[in-house]
């Protein structure tokens, strides 16, 4: 396990399934936690299995005013944040021909505005040697059938990462990690056909987990990532790759 210990963690989006490994996993590395999402009830309720120090905060993250209080708020409880993880996102099934300008721009400013916003605000906070890592998606790199808001997004996600990474330095690195096919709700909720034949085309031929984005995180905050800044780490069992 990486060592985390008494470093202030910011996690939005925390009450979602890769998050709330995240979340886990770095409670366990002794990390001290800021967790946000819009379900704030829900959150609260997984803040109090964690063995660690947690502040809970409901934060829309399509608000500047959100990201604002919540960075507010966690510089009042711990005087700074040493690391953050953009894990704040939305995935909907939306065919082209039947994307309203509503849900185009609803998911861009959840998976993409809301990535700059958090980090924007948090800025004043970042200690020295802090980390930033943004969840991006294969899709991103790729594109992906009848979802094409949400690739578009994560698109900007590894640009918007890149270039944080130049403007932040040397004080902030900052990385992305992006996730293929994972074993949560979101790939649950593909087709079935569609889901077999892309587990089929992944080399290590299985699902990932959770707990293995996290553990690609934890790396990413941890000093055994001190020299990595403007990476996208891909967690897809060769995938991508395998193109």
């Amino acid at each position: 396990m990486f060592e985390l210990s008494g470093r202030v963690a910011l996690i939005t989006g925390a009450n979602g399934e890769i998050p709330r490994a995240i979340a886990t996993l770095f409670a366990a590395a002794g990390a001290r936690l800021v967790l946000t999402d819009i379900d704030e009830a829900g959150l609260t309720a997984f803040a109090d299995t964690l063995a660690a120090e947690v502040l809970v905060c409901r934060h829309d993250v399509t608000l500047s005013a959100d990201a604002q209080r919540v960075a507010e708020r966690a510089a009042e409880r711990f005087g700074r944040v040493d690391a953050v993880v953009t894990g704040a996102g939305l995935y909907q099934h939306l065919p082209l021909v039947s994307v309203t300008d509503e849900q185009w721009r609803h998911a861009l400013a959840v998976n993409l505005d809301g990535v700059f916003l958090t980090v924007r605000a948090l800025l004043p906070h970042l200690s020295e040697g802090s980390s930033v890592v943004n969840i991006a998606s294969m899709a991103g790199h790729r594109g992906s059938l009848d979802h094409t808001p949400y690739a578009t997004a994560k698109g900007g996600v590894l640009a918007l990462t890149r270039s944080l990474a130049r403007e932040l330095a040397p004080r902030t690195r900052v990385n992305a990690v992006s996730p293929g096919l994972i074993d949560t709700r979101m790939m649950q909720a593909l087709d079935p056909e569609r889901r077999a034949a892309m587990i089929d085309s992944t080399p290590l031929r299985r699902l990932g987990t959770a707990g293995e984005v996290a553990g690609v995180v934890a790396f990413l905050c941890s000093d055994a990532a001190a020299f990595v800044t403007g990476e996208v780490v891909q967690v897809n069992g060769g995938l991508h790759m395998a193109g």
